[in-house]
C-alpha cells in the first residue's frame, strides 16, 4: 500500500500547521480541541519548519512545569524532521518511524507538504487491507 492511497482514505488530509511563534498552551489547546497528536509547524503552511507533539509539550511540563507553556513553538519543537512522499510504501514509512521512534511524518513533495501521516493512519489501512485479504480468501476457500 502507498503513502498517496492512506492520505485519500484519510476522513481528512489536511495538514493542522502553526506558526513558529506560537505558545504552547495555544498548541495544546489546539491538539486538545482537533484530537490530534502532532501539530507541522509552518510560517507559510506548505514548508515544514518542525514538529510539535503531546509528547514534546508533555516532556517540557515534567522537566519545568507550567512556566513552559508560555514559551514560543520553535523553542521545543522537532527540528530535524523526516518526510516521505505519496509513493512511499506504508512499510516503509512504519519502517522509518519505528527506528526513529516518532510517530507523524509529514508527505513532501516538491518541497512542499502535501499532507501528514501518522502511525495510526499506516495501523488503520493495514488492517483494512489484511480484512479484505481475509473476506478474499475465505471466499475462495467457500467457492464465491
Amino acid at each position: 500500500m502507498l503513502v498517496q492511497q492512506i492520505l485519500k482514505a484519510k476522513a481528512d488530509d489536511g495538514v493542522v500547521t502553526v506558526a513558529p511563534g506560537w505558545n504552547l498552551a495555544a498548541v495544546a489547546e489546539v491538539l486538545s480541541a482537533r484530537r490530534i497528536g502532532a501539530v507541522v509547524v509552518s510560517s507559510d503552511g506548505k514548508t515544514v519548519q518542525g514538529i510539535l507533539s503531546e509528547r514534546d509539550i508533555v516532556r517540557e511540563l515534567g522537566r519545568r512545569g507550567t512556566t513552559c507553556l508560555t514559551d514560543a513553538v520553535d523553542q521545543v519543537m522537532t527540528r530535524t524532521i523526516v518526510t516521505c512522499t505519496r509513493s512511499d510504501t506504508a512499510q516503509h514509512v512504519l519502517e522509518r518511524m519505528t527506528a526513529g521512534r516518532f510517530r507523524h511524518m509529514p508527505v513532501v513533495e516538491d518541497g512542499e507538504m502535501v499532507g501528514l501521516i501518522s502511525i495510526g493512519d499506516i495501523v488503520k489501512a493495514r488492517l483494512e487491507e489484511l480484512e479484505t485479504e481475509r473476506e478474499a480468501l475465505t471466499g475462495m476457500i467457500m467457492g464465491n
